[in-house]
């Protein structure tokens, strides 16, 4: 990948030279030798230092390379619209030189027997089935984590193809879990590779300066110098997550007898479906397991329910439960009931007030260091604002990503507890008022 001409040139299978217009920087050269020697490599990378066209490249210099019969790679950003601005362009035209062959209305580019093509996070059924030699994940913290473990690491597997994880940090979520896990020299096959404003050398010092006055201290040192330890800009949860972990909030929990059991639901049609597993005593909320799956019946979640003996504890659910379906006839409340399943109806709460009382109760929440919860923890953590782009402002509207049905089933979770205090005298605790003052 690294070539002394002047420009990058690529290769074919011929030997042909072709110049495609391309000049790596040196941090774009890091990357590409990184996914040369490595089959996984992770950039963490600074704003504007060029790393989604580092990585059209480096897709179209692998499938030059590539000698399978017809080539295949993807580039994937959070959602579809976010690959067509950010990506399409650059991909038409570092194609152009090659012959490429572009469409579109399904954003690919085929090319001498090879293709490219980019896709959304926000709809992993139009990568189900496909075969894949390469593909980069761009902004990886924005991307739901199950899709490389349930879609795109099968597509890779008998092609034995390699991927991409690029993106600037968002906040300790699975894009640091996935970082710090390439960064472990354990892990045989993984490569990291960080690249911060202050010593890449790519924007003026002076630059970075009025930018950091700006910005503030948090944002600037996340969006250029790559710090994980700020919490992700307008989520309504995560710095207080932040401090629940420094506080020890976050830790090994065993289940007691004593403790009221209770689940939470946020129930998904043609989506996912959502449930938070708890104890209560005393006013504390003990948060002991996380679950979430798409595509599946009642008859599955319940079944979930039996394998981890959460049956007899009390369940709640949204207020559209008691809503009909035309198929059957009956309300999936019925359906549950009748499964023999204790059901509490959280009461209709606009959404604003259940995110403030999720903010007013969390920092009494304890969560069990688990797998699962960290998953749901990763999902309270990236639930957000929605951004306007063109205001660059965020508006009072949570967004609706991979991290909203987590995020739904927690308030649902909160607001059902809450309904308690008129028979458990010990939920109506005040607020602690330092916690009052900072978060609500």
């Amino acid at each position: 990948m690294h070539q002394s001409q002047s420009s990058l040139k690529q290769e074919s299978m011929n030997e042909d030279i072709i110049e495609t217009g391309y000049i790596p920087r040196d941090p774009q050269k890091e990357i590409h030798k990184a996914v040369k020697e490595n089959r996984w490599t992770v950039a963490v990378a600074h704003r504007r230092m060029g790393k989604t066209v580092a990585a059209i490249n480096q897709l179209i210099h692998s499938s030059l390379q590539c000698e399978k019969k017809s080539p295949q790679f993807a580039y994937i950003s959070p959602t579809y619209g976010q690959a067509k601005r950010i990506a399409w362009q650059y991909l038409v035209d570092y194609t152009r030189p090659l012959g490429g062959s572009a469409n579109v209305s399904e954003l690919r580019v085929d090319f001498m027997g090879r293709r490219i093509s980019l896709y959304g996070a926000d709809n992993p059924d139009a990568l189900r089935g496909i075969y894949l030699d390469g593909v980069v994940v761009d902004e990886y913290g924005d991307v739901n984590p199950q899709l490389f473990t349930e879609v795109l690491r099968p597509a890779l597997s008998d092609r034995l193809g390699w991927a991409l994880f690029i993106g600037t940090p968002k906040g300790n979520n699975h894009f640091q879990t996935l970082r710090d896990f390439a960064n472990d020299d354990a892990n045989e096959g993984w490569a990291l590779r960080e690249f911060k404003a202050s010593e890449t050398g790519l924007i003026a010092q002076a630059e970075l300066d009025d930018a950091k006055k700006a910005m503030g201290d948090n944002k600037y040192e996340q969006e250029f110098e790559v710090s994980f330890d700020s919490p992700i800009i307008g989520s309504y949860y995560g710095e207080i997550i932040k401090d629940l972990s420094a506080k020890n909030h976050i830790r090994d929990i065993e289940s007691e007898a004593a403790t009221a059991k209770w689940t939470a639901w946020d129930l998904g049609m043609s989506d996912s479906t959502s449930i938070w597993v708890c104890e209560t005593i005393g006013g504390e909320i003990r948060v002991m397991d996380y679950y979430e799956n798409n595509g599946q019946s009642l008859d599955h979640y319940i079944s979930w329910l039996d394998e981890k003996k959460y049956r007899d504890y009390i369940h709640i659910l949204p207020h559209d439960v008691m809503v009909r379906e035309l198929g059957t006839g009956k309300s999936r409340h019925e359906l549950l009931t009748d499964a023999g399943l204790n059901i509490e109806v959280a009461r209709k709460m606009p959404v604003d007030d259940g995110i403030q009382l999720v903010r007013a109760r969390l920092p009494n929440t304890w969560f069990k260091n688990i797998s699962t919860v960290n998953k749901g923890l990763d999902c309270l953590r990236n639930y957000r604002r929605v951004y306007n782009e063109k205001l660059s402002v965020y508006q009072e509207r949570p967004l609706h990503d991979w991290s909203s049905h987590a995020a739904d089933a927690f308030r649902y979770l909160m607001i059902g507890l809450d309904t308690q205090v008129n028979t458990r005298t010990d939920w109506n605790k005040p607020i602690d008022s330092a916690y009052k003052q900072q978060y609500l």
